[in-house]
Protein backbone atom coordinates (compact mmCIF):
# COMPACT_ATOMS: atom_id res chain seq x y z
CA UNK A 1 0.00 0.00 0.00
CA UNK A 2 1.49 3.48 -0.69
CA UNK A 3 2.75 5.31 2.39
CA UNK A 4 1.90 2.35 4.63
CA UNK A 5 4.83 3.54 6.65
CA UNK A 6 4.62 7.28 8.02
CA UNK A 7 7.81 8.57 9.08
CA UNK A 8 7.83 11.11 11.64
CA UNK A 9 11.65 13.25 11.32
CA UNK A 10 13.20 13.67 7.70
CA UNK A 11 16.62 13.49 8.97
CA UNK A 12 19.47 10.72 8.90
CA UNK A 13 18.15 7.88 9.86
CA UNK A 14 14.20 9.00 8.59
CA UNK A 15 16.02 9.09 5.44
CA UNK A 16 18.29 6.09 5.75
CA UNK A 17 15.08 4.01 6.47
CA UNK A 18 12.59 5.69 3.65
CA UNK A 19 15.56 4.74 1.22
CA UNK A 20 15.25 0.70 1.66
CA UNK A 21 11.87 0.63 2.04
CA UNK A 22 10.21 -0.56 -1.30
CA UNK A 23 9.16 2.59 -3.54
CA UNK A 24 6.18 4.31 -2.54
CA UNK A 25 5.62 2.74 1.10
CA UNK A 26 7.20 5.36 3.16
CA UNK A 27 5.55 8.88 3.62
CA UNK A 28 7.01 11.71 5.56
CA UNK A 29 5.20 13.55 8.45
CA UNK A 30 6.09 16.87 7.60
CA UNK A 31 5.43 20.02 10.06
CA UNK A 32 1.77 21.23 9.83
CA UNK A 33 1.11 24.65 8.15
CA UNK A 34 3.50 23.74 5.55
CA UNK A 35 2.54 23.22 1.85
CA UNK A 36 2.97 19.49 0.98
CA UNK A 37 5.60 18.25 -0.83
CA UNK A 38 7.72 15.33 -1.78
CA UNK A 39 11.55 15.12 -0.34
CA UNK A 40 14.07 14.61 -2.90
CA UNK A 41 17.51 13.38 -2.19
CA UNK A 42 20.47 11.67 -3.16
CA UNK A 43 20.86 8.00 -1.08
CA UNK A 44 24.20 6.20 -1.03
CA UNK A 45 24.09 2.42 -0.23
CA UNK A 46 26.55 0.55 2.31
CA UNK A 47 28.04 -0.55 -1.70
CA UNK A 48 28.33 3.04 -2.56
CA UNK A 49 25.92 2.97 -5.35
CA UNK A 50 23.73 6.50 -5.46
CA UNK A 51 20.38 5.89 -6.07
CA UNK A 52 17.59 9.07 -6.09
CA UNK A 53 14.85 8.63 -3.43
CA UNK A 54 11.53 10.47 -3.63
CA UNK A 55 9.34 10.23 -0.59
CA UNK A 56 5.83 11.87 -0.30
CA UNK A 57 4.27 14.01 2.21
CA UNK A 58 1.86 11.98 4.38
CA UNK A 59 -0.70 14.89 3.56
CA UNK A 60 -0.99 13.58 0.05
CA UNK A 61 -1.40 9.86 0.68
CA UNK A 62 -4.84 8.63 1.59
CA UNK A 63 -5.27 5.08 3.53
CA UNK A 64 -4.55 4.24 7.04
CA UNK A 65 -0.88 3.88 7.57
CA UNK A 66 0.18 0.30 9.24
CA UNK A 67 3.09 1.47 11.06
CA UNK A 68 4.61 4.87 12.34
CA UNK A 69 8.48 5.24 12.92
CA UNK A 70 9.25 8.20 15.08
CA UNK A 71 13.07 9.58 14.32
CA UNK A 72 12.93 12.79 15.69
CA UNK A 73 15.66 13.76 18.23
CA UNK A 74 14.68 12.71 21.65
CA UNK A 75 14.01 15.86 23.56
CA UNK A 76 11.33 16.68 20.29
CA UNK A 77 9.77 13.78 20.36
CA UNK A 78 6.98 14.15 22.81
CA UNK A 79 6.00 17.75 21.74
CA UNK A 80 5.91 15.64 17.49
CA UNK A 81 4.04 12.80 18.86
CA UNK A 82 1.27 14.80 20.68
CA UNK A 83 0.92 17.32 17.27
CA UNK A 84 0.41 13.85 15.35
CA UNK A 85 -0.97 11.06 17.10
CA UNK A 86 -4.57 12.25 17.74
CA UNK A 87 -4.63 11.98 13.21
CA UNK A 88 -3.33 8.05 13.86
CA UNK A 89 -5.78 5.58 14.36
CA UNK A 90 -5.55 3.80 17.71
CA UNK A 91 -4.36 0.52 16.73
CA UNK A 92 -1.44 1.87 14.73
CA UNK A 93 2.12 0.88 16.28
CA UNK A 94 3.94 3.99 17.08
CA UNK A 95 7.87 2.52 17.06
CA UNK A 96 10.56 4.84 18.70
CA UNK A 97 13.76 5.22 17.30
CA UNK A 98 15.24 7.77 19.76
CA UNK A 99 19.27 7.61 21.08
CA UNK A 100 19.37 7.58 25.28
CA UNK A 101 16.75 6.96 27.41
CA UNK A 102 13.83 8.61 28.93
CA UNK A 103 11.52 9.62 25.90
CA UNK A 104 10.38 5.85 25.84
CA UNK A 105 9.22 5.44 28.91
CA UNK A 106 7.62 9.35 28.82
CA UNK A 107 5.53 8.64 25.71
CA UNK A 108 4.00 4.96 27.27
CA UNK A 109 3.42 6.72 30.51
CA UNK A 110 1.42 9.27 28.41
CA UNK A 111 -0.54 7.11 25.95
CA UNK A 112 -0.73 3.76 27.70
CA UNK A 113 -4.17 2.49 26.09
CA UNK A 114 -2.06 2.99 22.23
CA UNK A 115 0.77 0.36 21.04
CA UNK A 116 3.97 2.02 21.84
CA UNK A 117 7.14 -0.05 20.56
CA UNK A 118 11.16 1.12 21.47
CA UNK A 119 13.73 0.54 18.56
CA UNK A 120 17.23 -0.06 19.61
CA UNK A 121 19.61 0.00 15.93
CA UNK A 122 23.05 -0.32 15.48
CA UNK A 123 22.34 1.22 11.88
CA UNK A 124 24.62 4.00 11.07
CA UNK A 125 23.63 7.26 8.88
CA UNK A 126 24.71 10.59 8.08
CA UNK A 127 23.98 13.28 6.04
CA UNK A 128 27.24 15.09 4.57
CA UNK A 129 24.48 18.10 2.89
CA UNK A 130 21.17 18.32 2.81
CA UNK A 131 20.68 16.22 -0.59
CA UNK A 132 22.75 13.24 0.54
CA UNK A 133 21.63 10.53 2.84
CA UNK A 134 24.95 8.05 3.12
CA UNK A 135 24.90 4.26 4.90
CA UNK A 136 27.72 4.65 6.73
CA UNK A 137 27.77 1.87 8.56
CA UNK A 138 25.79 -1.95 8.56
CA UNK A 139 24.01 -2.91 11.62
CA UNK A 140 20.63 -4.80 13.24
CA UNK A 141 17.58 -3.44 14.62
CA UNK A 142 15.64 -4.56 17.62
CA UNK A 143 11.74 -3.50 18.38
CA UNK A 144 10.01 -4.15 21.67
CA UNK A 145 6.95 -3.16 23.50
CA UNK A 146 6.55 -0.37 26.03
CA UNK A 147 2.94 -0.89 26.33
CA UNK A 148 0.64 -4.25 26.98
CA UNK A 149 -0.77 -3.19 23.44
CA UNK A 150 2.05 -3.47 21.74
CA UNK A 151 2.64 -7.15 22.34
CA UNK A 152 0.20 -7.95 19.61
CA UNK A 153 1.11 -5.96 17.32
CA UNK A 154 5.34 -6.45 17.39
CA UNK A 155 4.31 -9.33 14.38
CA UNK A 156 3.37 -6.15 12.17
CA UNK A 157 6.21 -3.67 12.98
CA UNK A 158 8.48 -6.73 12.31
CA UNK A 159 6.79 -7.31 9.00
CA UNK A 160 6.87 -3.69 7.75
CA UNK A 161 10.28 -3.29 8.88
CA UNK A 162 11.86 -6.35 7.16
CA UNK A 163 10.16 -5.21 3.83
CA UNK A 164 13.54 -2.98 4.36
CA UNK A 165 15.44 -5.76 3.53
CA UNK A 166 17.63 -4.35 6.87
CA UNK A 167 18.21 -6.74 9.67
CA UNK A 168 15.09 -6.55 12.01
CA UNK A 169 14.06 -9.21 15.07
CA UNK A 170 11.77 -8.88 18.27
CA UNK A 171 13.45 -8.11 21.14
CA UNK A 172 11.41 -9.32 24.49
CA UNK A 173 13.71 -7.24 26.49
CA UNK A 174 14.19 -4.09 24.98
CA UNK A 175 15.18 -1.78 27.94
CA UNK A 176 18.33 -3.89 28.41
CA UNK A 177 19.20 -3.93 25.09
CA UNK A 178 18.36 0.50 25.16
CA UNK A 179 20.83 0.21 28.09
CA UNK A 180 23.06 -1.53 26.44
CA UNK A 181 23.04 1.16 23.36
CA UNK A 182 23.16 3.70 26.38
CA UNK A 183 26.07 2.64 27.60
CA UNK A 184 27.93 3.22 24.35
CA UNK A 185 26.09 7.07 23.52
CA UNK A 186 27.25 7.69 27.02
CA UNK A 187 31.10 6.95 26.88
CA UNK A 188 31.13 8.25 23.53
CA UNK A 189 29.42 11.36 22.96
CA UNK A 190 29.69 13.55 25.89
CA UNK A 191 33.41 13.56 25.43
CA UNK A 192 33.77 14.11 21.52
CA UNK A 193 31.70 17.41 21.91
CA UNK A 194 33.74 18.10 24.76
CA UNK A 195 36.77 17.52 23.41
CA UNK A 196 35.47 18.51 19.68
CA UNK A 197 37.42 15.22 18.31
CA UNK A 198 36.23 11.86 16.20
CA UNK A 199 35.34 8.87 17.89
CA UNK A 200 38.73 7.29 17.37
CA UNK A 201 40.82 9.65 19.10
CA UNK A 202 38.93 9.53 22.40
CA UNK A 203 40.91 6.52 23.91
CA UNK A 204 44.35 8.76 23.68
CA UNK A 205 42.49 12.23 25.32
CA UNK A 206 43.40 12.59 28.46
CA UNK A 207 40.48 13.99 29.93
CA UNK A 208 38.52 10.77 28.71
CA UNK A 209 41.28 8.30 30.36
CA UNK A 210 40.70 10.32 33.86
CA UNK A 211 37.23 10.04 33.82
CA UNK A 212 36.16 6.90 31.34
CA UNK A 213 36.86 4.09 34.43
CA UNK A 214 34.50 6.46 37.40
CA UNK A 215 31.88 7.02 34.02
CA UNK A 216 32.01 3.45 33.72
CA UNK A 217 31.21 2.28 37.42
CA UNK A 218 28.23 4.67 37.73
CA UNK A 219 26.71 3.15 34.90
CA UNK A 220 27.20 -0.24 36.66
CA UNK A 221 25.99 0.70 39.50
CA UNK A 222 22.42 2.41 38.07
CA UNK A 223 22.10 -0.76 36.00
CA UNK A 224 22.25 -2.65 39.44
CA UNK A 225 19.67 -0.86 41.28
CA UNK A 226 17.21 -0.80 37.76
CA UNK A 227 17.57 -5.11 38.14
CA UNK A 228 19.05 -5.52 34.67
CA UNK A 229 21.98 -7.22 33.54
CA UNK A 230 25.92 -5.20 33.37
CA UNK A 231 28.64 -6.26 31.33
CA UNK A 232 30.36 -5.00 34.28
CA UNK A 233 32.57 -1.62 34.14
CA UNK A 234 35.43 -3.46 32.57
CA UNK A 235 33.72 -4.89 30.22
CA UNK A 236 31.95 -1.53 29.77
CA UNK A 237 34.98 0.60 28.61
CA UNK A 238 36.14 -1.95 26.72
CA UNK A 239 33.06 -2.11 24.43
CA UNK A 240 32.91 1.71 24.60
CA UNK A 241 36.46 1.63 22.66
CA UNK A 242 35.70 -1.26 20.24
CA UNK A 243 33.03 0.96 19.17
CA UNK A 244 35.44 4.35 19.20
CA UNK A 245 38.11 2.63 17.27
CA UNK A 246 35.71 0.59 14.93
CA UNK A 247 33.84 4.28 14.24
CA UNK A 248 37.13 6.12 14.43
CA UNK A 249 36.36 8.61 11.66
CA UNK A 250 32.71 9.28 12.59
CA UNK A 251 31.70 12.54 14.53
CA UNK A 252 29.31 11.41 17.01
CA UNK A 253 25.69 13.06 16.64
CA UNK A 254 26.14 15.61 19.89
CA UNK A 255 29.53 16.91 18.29
CA UNK A 256 27.57 17.70 15.19
CA UNK A 257 24.57 19.16 17.08
CA UNK A 258 27.72 21.21 18.87
CA UNK A 259 29.06 22.23 16.01
CA UNK A 260 25.76 23.65 14.56
CA UNK A 261 24.15 25.00 16.95
CA UNK A 262 21.31 22.72 17.82
CA UNK A 263 20.67 21.59 21.25
CA UNK A 264 21.94 17.75 22.10
CA UNK A 265 20.66 14.76 23.44
CA UNK A 266 22.53 15.09 26.61
CA UNK A 267 19.74 15.46 29.05
CA UNK A 268 18.26 11.52 27.65
CA UNK A 269 22.06 10.31 27.83
CA UNK A 270 24.56 11.46 30.36
CA UNK A 271 21.85 13.33 31.86
CA UNK A 272 19.49 10.45 32.20
CA UNK A 273 21.69 8.50 33.67
CA UNK A 274 22.11 11.04 36.73
CA UNK A 275 18.85 11.97 37.24
CA UNK A 276 17.67 8.58 37.46
CA UNK A 277 20.53 7.51 39.92
CA UNK A 278 19.27 10.64 42.14
CA UNK A 279 15.53 8.90 42.19
CA UNK A 280 17.35 5.94 43.28
CA UNK A 281 19.43 7.31 45.90
CA UNK A 282 22.52 7.10 44.21
CA UNK A 283 25.27 9.52 43.51
CA UNK A 284 26.41 10.07 40.25
CA UNK A 285 28.63 12.85 39.93
CA UNK A 286 30.72 12.01 36.33
CA UNK A 287 27.32 12.37 34.42
CA UNK A 288 26.00 14.65 36.26
CA UNK A 289 29.49 16.65 35.03
CA UNK A 290 29.11 15.74 31.81
CA UNK A 291 25.38 16.87 31.78
CA UNK A 292 26.49 20.35 33.27
CA UNK A 293 29.67 21.02 31.10
CA UNK A 294 27.66 19.78 27.24
CA UNK A 295 24.78 21.97 28.69
CA UNK A 296 27.05 24.81 28.99
CA UNK A 297 29.07 24.20 25.75
CA UNK A 298 25.61 24.29 24.16
CA UNK A 299 24.65 27.27 25.37
CA UNK A 300 28.04 28.90 24.49
CA UNK A 301 27.25 28.20 20.83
Amino acid sequence: MPGAVRILGAGAMGRLWAGYLPAGAAAFVQRPHTVPHPIDYQFCDLNGHHRRVTVADARDVTGTPEVLLVMTKAQDTQAAVAAHLPDLPPEVPVVLFQNGMGCQQAIARRWPERPVCAASTTEGAHRPDDQLTVHAGAGHTWVGAMTPTAHQQLSRVIRVLAASTRPVDCEPQILQRLWNKLIINAGINPFTALLDCPNGALPEQDYYRRHIDPLCLELHWLMEAEGLASPGPQQMRAQIETIARATANNSSSMRSDVARKRPTEIDYINGYVWRRGEELGLSLPVNRMLTEQVTALSATC
